[in-house]
């Protein structure tokens, strides 16, 4: 369901950021995203979950798409280094999440157990502290919307460089649903507690903090050429270790973690480095996450039918491997020094 309204909401970020500007159009995504954590933990009716959950997909996605470009305006000649800061962030605080959601799940109250919804309510606790901070920050940012003639189609969909961006997204998304979806099914099958399970997909995204602080490295001069078709590597080194060698079940999280770290950060930076403006960041940002997460929609999916077809996880952990594979095909295009919206 996030993943859909990722893929759904997301072409809409660019437009509404050049109707009411970046700052406003952020912080009142910051807002749904808290109604729509209170929302999905109201006791009743499951539909309170499909569509609190559907919200918070939609106000992630514009908040996903417009940051590389508050990014690439504010911070121009450090984009490596703040997109780098950004994804581990992005990381540490979902790793947090997913250690801590089981536990916080099992806290007793005189009626029982939290359980998860309550579980799913406290780990918004940061949400307020989010949106006043954001508050603070938009008092030094211009505010106008964008001019006309900036508001003119951009033709980005269009644009083959921008294609690439997207298929490096969406390879590179889809392999971090489909491992953090079923990292934890797979550990439990392994003898693992479903606390430990929790545990490993903890991990699993600390590492990707690790990762992701590599960016300004492989980013860096002729390093940004090959970098984006070196990460997958790892992670095939992973997925290759998982299907012979599965005791060693947390080395291969570690290095899959390490990967999808830089992953996503490249892929946030090349929103700003393959655009020549915000308004092109912003705009190649919509699109490639719009696709991309259609695409990262379809991997988790994807694995469970083959997990149930074959019974087993050497088919699904294959897919997983051929994925990598075409993350990496993209990656020695997506590394040239190339521009969307430009001709010739």
């Amino acid at each position: 369901m996030p993943l859909i309204a990722f893929a759904v909401v997301s072409p809409f970020a660019h437009g509404l950021s050049a109707r009411f500007g970046m700052p406003r159009v952020v912080l009142w995504s910051l807002v749904l995203m808290a109604v729509g954590t209170i929302w999905r933990s109201v006791p009743g009716s499951s539909v309170n979950l499909w569509l609190g959950t559907a919200l918070i997909g939609a106000s992630i996605a514009i908040a996903n798409v417009l940051m590389p470009a508050v990014i690439k305006r504010d911070f121009g000649e450090r984009i490596t280094t703040v997109t780098a800061a950004f994804t581990a962030l992005l990381a540490g605080m979902g790793a947090v999440a997913s250690g801590v959601v089981v536990p916080i799940s099992h806290v007793p109250t005189s009626g029982g157990d939290l359980g998860w919804q309550g579980a799913l309510l406290w780990t918004g606790i940061l949400l307020p502290f989010a949106i006043l901070a954001w508050v603070l920050a938009i008092r030094r940012m211009p505010r106008a919307p964008l001019s006309a003639s900036r508001r003119r189609r951009t033709g980005i969909w269009a644009d083959p460089i921008a294609w690439q961006v997207l298929l490096y997204m969406g390879l590179q998304s889809s392999i971090f649903y489909m491992l953090v979806t079923w990292f934890a099914p797979m550990a439990h099958s392994l003898g693992r507690s479903e606390v430990v399970a929790g545990v490993d997909v903890m991990v699993y995204q600390l590492c990707a903090i690790a990762g992701s602080l590599t960016i300004p490295l492989l980013l860096r001069g002729r390093m940004q050429r090959v970098g984006p078709a070196l990460i997958p590597v790892l992670s095939l080194i992973g997925v290759v270790g998982l299907i012979v060698w599965p005791p060693a079940f947390l080395l291969w999280v570690i290095l899959c973690g390490l990967a999808s770290g830089a992953s996503l950060g490249v892929s946030l930076s090349l929103f700003s480095l393959r655009a020549r403006t915000h308004e092109g960041a912003s705009a190649l940002s919509g699109m490639a996450q719009s696709g991309g997460y259609l695409i990262a929609a379809a991997g988790p999916i994807a694995f469970g039918a083959l997990l149930s077809v074959s019974g087993g996880w050497l088919a699904p952990l294959v897919l997983v491997a051929l994925v990598l594979v075409g993350q990496l095909v993209v990656g020695l295009l997506v590394g040239r020094d190339r521009y969307v919206l430009e001709r010739g």
